[in-house]
């Protein structure tokens, strides 16, 4: 099969790599219909993730089951199936808790490398869930962005208790940043606040629900988020970035008793304990539990109910994968999808 690997920093190639096979009972064999390039896949693109030897690239999935194993019940041949970037038992303490990207058996995707033409899946049942019939095409980029992005805003926008009567902030204008926009007005909150300096992405917050555009950043965008709350700061923050000063502006941003969801995959954050102390801000989020949201998701977006696929801006042939992270890595996209 062909599927993307990186070499070293700024230099990915579409490459044959080996077909997967089934390596356990509970696995199963995806034929890929869609795959994406993900910011946190930047970060080694970037170096500021080390690449030590060619790495296959990529988490994010959908596609048709080839292959199940023995073991596995609840999936068949056939299905369109929608994954996450962990895989899970879901029946450990911990999945049963909700928490499944932290189950005691979790697996990373990324592993596998899903910017290819097929996926091994372990713990299909566990990891796996399968649309009502076959969805139509244009329904596709909604629920790749299901896998991860989606996933990760909505939990993002969870652990910040985003709901009716609150005030909601977002740092961060990337497709995690926006989807937490679009989960936050689903989940009921009365304003939402996007913290963007970016024109289409502003556009793209404000179709999602944003009520209003903040583009300062650091210190003065915490500043601006207080002036629109009447010096209090929001009741939920929701941290889509990972750096130092995207933490510090969600904590800055946040009201005391407020709450901060944080799903920007961390990088250098180091948090003041003194100033924690007195923020009296609760901090909540890591790898979003996908898992938990996806039958929701996947039937929101099967209903025509909302439309997260609106974040890819751009769609390359799989074996144009290099240029897709050019362009997300130049900002010149908001995320890629790349077709197999």
């Amino acid at each position: 099969m062909r599927g993307a690997v990186m070499h070293a920093p700024g230099y990915v190639e579409v490459v044959d790599r080996p077909d997967p096979k089934l390596l356990a009972p509970t696995d199963a064999i995806v034929r890929l219909s869609a795959t994406c390039i993900c910011g946190s896949d930047l970060w080694p693109w970037r170096g500021a993730d080390q690449v030590r030897d060619p790495t296959p690239m990529g988490h994010e999935y959908v596609g048709t089951i080839e292959q199940v194993g023995d073991e596995v019940t609840t999936i068949k041949v056939g299905d369109f199936v929608v994954g996450s970037f962990f895989t899970s038992d879901n029946t450990c303490e911990i999945c049963r808790a909700g928490y499944q990207s932290r189950c005691t058996n979790a697996y990373p995707m990324g592993n596998e490398g899903t910017q290819a033409e097929y996926a091994r899946v372990p713990m299909a049942d566990g990891t796996l869930v399968a649309t009502p019939g076959q969805p139509d095409a244009d329904l596709v980029p909604s629920l790749l962005a299901a896998s991860d992005v989606l996933g990760t805003g909505w939990f993002g926008a969870v652990a910040a208790e985003a709901g009716p009567g609150k005030t909601v902030a977002v740092v961060g204008d990337g497709a995690v940043g926006l989807l937490a926009v679009l989960a936050a007005r689903q989940l009921g909150a009365e304003r939402v606040i996007a913290m963007s300096r970016h024109e289409p992405r502003q556009k793209l917050a404000l179709e999602f629900g944003a009520t209003d555009i903040v583009a300062e950043r650091g210190d003065e965008g915490a500043a601006r988020i207080k002036d629109l709350t009447g010096g209090y700061g929001a009741h939920s923050v929701i941290e889509a970035v990972g750096t130092q000063e995207s933490m510090m502006q969600a904590v800055r941003s946040t009201r005391p008793g407020g709450h901060v969801g944080y799903v920007g995959v961390s990088h250098g954050v180091e948090l003041p304990g003194k100033e924690l102390f007195f923020s009296g801000v609760h901090l909540h989020g890591g790898p979003a539990p996908v898992r938990r949201f996806l039958p929701e998701l996947i039937q929101q977006i099967c209903e025509h109910k909302i439309y997260p696929g609106k974040v890819f801006d751009l769609e390359l042939p799989l074996e144009r994968a290099a240029e897709g992270y050019r362009a997300m890595d130049e900002r010149r996209a908001i995320k890629v999808l790349l077709r197999t």
